[in-house]
């Protein structure tokens, strides 16, 4: 429904057999790069951000939320570096068009997901029936920004998230700490939608900057 070559994130389908799926192979799980050079992890974190948003927000109307999302989930192409969704076993496809022509109960109101500090790695907290039932919604930049990006994100033992240990410069200027922070766990009201937005354009720079 999705497919790769029409710009989707997803690993190209190349068939099914029963229950059985093959996609193409992409390249090695992005934990692999939880060490990698600060350039490289700025972009990929800028990738994760843009997947994010474009499955938020398209021309299509579909909103496709990730409910689990963690390092082994996606996946680096080792030519081009582009970042892709390998396991797509529990995405949510929600039919934005169809919210605002049926109008449910708040489908106008901008739904904001609760920060989920559990004690196990790669939580999530959501509500399927929220997210069929709102046009707009932060989870995916809320997935991201906690599972993978901030000093929230745990995975097989380590922390700190994709972007840990920045250069001194860059945490000395405290802003990426701050926007990873408000985009994980939000102090103001919607606070999340506009800290992933300058989250994105920040990693951007950022990514100029480096490349």
């Amino acid at each position: 429904s999705f497919p790769s070559d029409e710009g989707w994130p997803f690993a190209k389908y190349l068939g099914a057999c029963g229950r059985m799926v093959a996609v193409n192979y992409v390249g090695e799980e992005l934990w692999s790069y939880f060490n990698a050079p600060w350039e490289k992890r700025v972009d990929l974190a800028w990738q994760l951000m843009e997947i994010a948003e474009q499955l938020t927000n398209n021309d299509f109307e579909f909103a496709l939320y990730l409910l689990d999302v963690s390092f082994d989930n996606f996946a680096v192409g080792p030519r081009d570096g582009k970042v892709i969704i390998v396991d797509a076993e529990n995405v949510l496809v929600a039919d934005k068009r169809l919210i605002r022509q049926n109008k449910p109960e708040n489908w106008d109101v901008w739904y904001e997901s609760k920060f989920d500090d559990c004690d196990k790695e790669a939580c999530l907290s959501f509500s399927k029936e929220i997210l069929c039932a709102r046009a707009t919604v932060d989870h995916n930049y809320y997935a991201v920004c906690q599972n993978l990006l901030s000093r929230h994100a745990t995975w097989r033992g380590t922390s700190g998230g994709l972007l840990h240990d920045p250069p001194s410069e860059i945490a000395k200027d405290g802003r990426l700490e701050a926007l990873l922070d408000e985009c994980a766990n939000p102090k103001k009201r919607y606070g999340r939608f506009q800290a992933a937005k300058e989250l994105r354009e920040y990693l951007a720079q950022l990514s100029n900057n480096v490349r």
